[in-house]
C-alpha cells in the first residue's frame, strides 16, 4: 500500500488497526500487534536444539490476505534467541514444493552451513530436512532469510539476537525488536518479469510535463540531458510502494503495531532491514535515537535524529521517551513512495500523528560521479549507452559545449576499468566516482537534523586485526538500468566460472565503485569487514555497506574463513538478475 496515494485503503486499514486491538486477547501471542518489550510479540525459540518448519501459508496485512511464505507458521519466523559461547543445532524442514534454504545474515559459521545452494551446500530438497549446526561466536543483532529464488520476497525471513557472554556495554531497560520488510500481492516472478520488460514499470512518481517545463522539480536544461540518456531522475527505487506494503513485523501501516515502554525508561530498538528492495530512512519525530550497534557490533554511541537503513544492514538504537504519550515510528521508502509505521506507546490502543510522505528525492549528476567542485548539478557531456548514442550530435547536447569539467568525459570510457567486460550490461563506468560515506543517502542531504553517515561509527572496541592490507582489488557494480542488467566488473553470476581468489589469512583493501545511479547494498558472506572512513584502529566493522550512487567505498578485511563464499547485492532483483560472485578463500601453501 502506498499511504501517499491510497488514502482510502490506509484509512480502511486503521479502522481494522483499531478492531484488531479490540481483539487482541483472542490471538495467539505471535499475532498479537502489540510487545510489552519482556514477552515479545515475535515468537521465540532458543536452546541447543531449535526446530524451523518452512510452509506455505497466508497472512494478514491491513485487513487483507496475502500469501506467503513462513516459518513455524509465522511471517517474520520466530525470533531465534541464542548466547555467545553456545553450540546451536537447528533442524529445517521443508514443508515447500521446491528446494529452500536458510542462511544465517551476518553468522559467523562454517561454510557448508552458510546455507547458500550452489555455493556451500546443494539445498534442502522438497519435503525433506537439513540440519545446521555451529557453534556461536559472536553476540548482537542479526538476522535469517531464504537464499532460494526469491522466496525472501514472500515473508521467508525472521530475527536473530545472540545475548553476549559478557556483561552487555549497552544498559536498557526494555527491547524491541523492529523487522522492517516489504511485501507484495503480486507474485515475486511477476515483478521481476515487468521490471525486466519496463525497469520503470513501477516508478509512479514521474516528473510530469507540467513540471517540467515549470523548472520547480528540476531546471529543463537539466531534465532534457537525462532524456538524452534515456535515465530518469525519478528513477530511485526500482519497486516501489505501487507494488508494496511496508511492514513492521508483518504487520502493515494501519495494523499499528505498537510496544511499550513506561516513561523514563532506556529502550533498545534493534532494528533490522529484512526487505527485498527497499532501503527506509528510520526516524520517530519526538525523540533522539542514540546508535549503538551497526550490523551486531557495537560502536562508539552516536545521537541523530534519523538514519537510512540499507537492504540486509541492522541498527540498534536506545531512546528514552520521558512524556506520557505515544510515538510513531517511521520507516519511510527512500523513494518516498509509503512508509512502514508503528508506535511507541506506555499503553495500548494509544497512537501519534502520522507524519506526511515527505518530497520524493531527485538524482543529480552526483548521482552518476558526474561531480566536480562547485559543479554538482552540471549535466553530463555524453549518452551512457553506445546503443542509444548512435545518430545524436553529442556537440549539441544540452551542457556538452558549456560543461569545460566534462565536456571530453566519455561515461563508458573503459580505461578507467579495464577489467570491466564491455557489453549491453554495463551502461555506465562512473568517470570520477567518490567517497560519500560522509553522506546520509540520497533524499536526506537537506533535511533540518542530524542524519547518520557511515563517517559517524566507530567501533567500541579495538579491531581484532589492524595489520595494513597487502593488495587492494576493484570491483565495480555494474548495470543497464534501461534493461534491468546487473553485475559485477560487467560479468553476470552465470558467466562467471571463476571465483575470486583469497588465501587465508591475508589482509586485502577492496574499492567498491558503484558505476550506476542507483545505491547497492553489497554483502560478503562469512566475514566481517573494517570501513576505512578515518578511524584508524577504531573502524566500524560490518558484513553489509551501501554503495551510494556514482560513489565508492573502501574497506578492509581478513580472509580468515577457508572455503567458498556468496558476496552479492542485497537487493533481492538485483542479485536473482546476476550482482553476485562467489568468494574463494583457499588454505595458505595450497597452489
Amino acid at each position: 500500500m502506498d499511504i501517499g496515494s491510497d488514502r482510502r485503503t490506509f484509512l480502511r486499514g486503521m479502522g481494522l488497526g483499531a478492531t484488531g486491538l479490540a481483539l487482541c486477547s483472542y490471538l495467539p501471542g505471535w499475532a498479537q500487534t502489540t510487545s510489552s518489550g519482556l514477552s515479545p510479540a515475535l515468537p521465540t525459540v532458543s536452546g541447543p536444539d531449535i526446530a524451523l518448519k518452512i510452509a506455505r501459508q497466508t497472512m494478514m496485512i491491513d485487513g487483507r490476505r496475502s500469501k506467503a511464505i513462513g516459518i513455524n507458521g509465522t511471517v517474520p519466523g520466530p525470533l531465534i534467541r541464542l548466547r555467545e559461547g553456545q553450540t546451536v543445532r537447528l533442524n529445517v524442514i521443508n514443508d515447500l514444493d521446491e528446494d529452500s534454504s536458510i542462511h544465517w545474515h551476518g553468522l559467523l559459521v562454517p561454510p557448508q552451513y552458510d546455507g547458500v545452494p550452489g555455493i556451500s551446500f546443494p539445498g534442502i530438497k522438497s519435503r525433506t530436512s537439513f540440519v545446521y549446526e555451529f557453534p556461536v561466536r559472536q553476540n548482537g543483532t542479526y538476522w535469517y532469510h531464504s537464499h532460494s529464488g526469491l522466496q525472501e520476497q514472500l515473508g521467508h525471513y525472521g530475527p536473530i539476537i545472540i545475548d553476549p557472554a559478557e556483561p552487555d556495554p549497552v544498559k536498557f531497560d526494555r527491547e524491541h525488536i523492529i523487522v522492517l520488510s516489504d511485501h507484495s500481492m503480486m507474485a515475486p516472478e511477476a515483478i521481476f518479469r515487468r521490471m525486466k520488460v519496463d525497469p520503470g514499470h513501477f516508478n509512479y512518481q514521474r516528473q510530469t510535463l507540467t513540471g517540467l517545463l515549470s523548472g520547480k522539480d528540476q531546471p529543463l536544461r537539466e531534465r532534457l540531458a537525462w532524456g538524452a540518456m534515456r535515465m530518469d531522475p525519478t528513477d530511485i527505487s526500482d519497486a516501489t510502494g505501487a507494488a508494496y506494503t511496508y511492514l513492521v513485523n508483518g504487520h502493515g501501516p494501519g495494523d499499528n503495531w505498537t510496544a511499550l515502554f513506561a516513561p523514563g525508561e532506556r529502550v533498545r530498538l534493534r532494528v533490522i532491514n529484512a526487505s527485498s528492495m527497499t532501503t527506509f530512512n528510520v526516524r520517530i519525530p519526538g525523540l533522539r535515537l542514540t546508535i549503538v550497534q551497526a550490523d551486531g557490533q557495537n560502536v562508539v554511541p552516536v545521537d541523530v535524529n534519523e538514519f537510512q537503513i540499507g537492504v540486509a544492514e541492522t541498527y540498534d538504537a536506545i531512546v528514552t521517551p520521558v512524556e506520557d504519550r505515544a510515538y510513531t515510528l517511521v520507516g519511510e521508502a527512500i523513494d518516498r513512495s509509503g512508509m512502514a509505521r508503528a508506535t511507541l506507546a506506555p499503553r495500548t490502543g494509544m497512537a501519534a500523528e502520522v507524519p506526511a510522505l515527505r518530497k520524493r528525492p531527485l538524482a543529480t549528476m552526483k548521482d552518476m560521479a558526474m561531480s566536480a567542485p562547485g559543479r554538482n548539478d552540471a549535466p553530463p557531456a555524453m549518452a551512457m549507452d553506445h546503443s542509444t548514442m548512435q545518430g545524436m550530435d553529442h556537440g549539441s547536447m544540452p551542457g556538452h559545449a558549456e560543461s569545460s569539467d566534462h565536456g571530453s568525459m566519455d561515461m563508458r570510457d573503459f580505461s578507467n576499468a579495464p577489467q570491466v567486460k564491455k557489453g549491453p550490461g554495463v551502461q555506465t563506468i562512473s568517470p570520477m566516482p567518490m567517497d560519500r560515506t560522509g553522506e546520509p543517502g540520497q533524499g536526506l542531504a537537506d533535511v533540518a537534523h542530524k542524519v547518520l553517515v557511515y563517517k559517524d561509527l566507530r567501533a567500541l572496541e579495538r579491531n581484532p586485526d589492524v595489520r595494513a592490507p597487502s593488495r587492494s582489488l576493484d570491483i565495480h557494480l555494474t548495470g543497464n538500468m534501461e534493461r534491468f542488467m546487473w553485475s559485477f566488473d560487467g560479468v553476470k553470476m552465470s558467466e562467471a566460472h571463476i571465483p575470486i581468489p583469497f588465501i587465508e589469512g591475508e589482509r586485502v583493501r577492496i574499492n567498491l565503485i558503484n558505476d550506476s545511479m542507483m545505491g547497492h547494498p553489497i554483502h560478503i558472506h562469512g566475514h566481517f569487514f573494517e570501513l576505512v572512513t578515518g578511524h584508524g584502529d577504531h573502524a566500524p566493522r560490518k558484513h553489509t555497506v551501501v554503495v551510494q550512487p556514482g560513489g565508492k567505498v573502501t574497506w578492509d578485511f581478513t580472509a580468515d574463513a577457508v572455503g567458498d563464499w556468496a558476496f552479492h547485492c542485497h537487493l533481492l532483483y538485483h542479485m536473482h538478475a546476476g550482482m553476485m560472485r562467489t568468494v574463494s578463500v583457499r588454505p595458505r601453501g595450497e597452489a
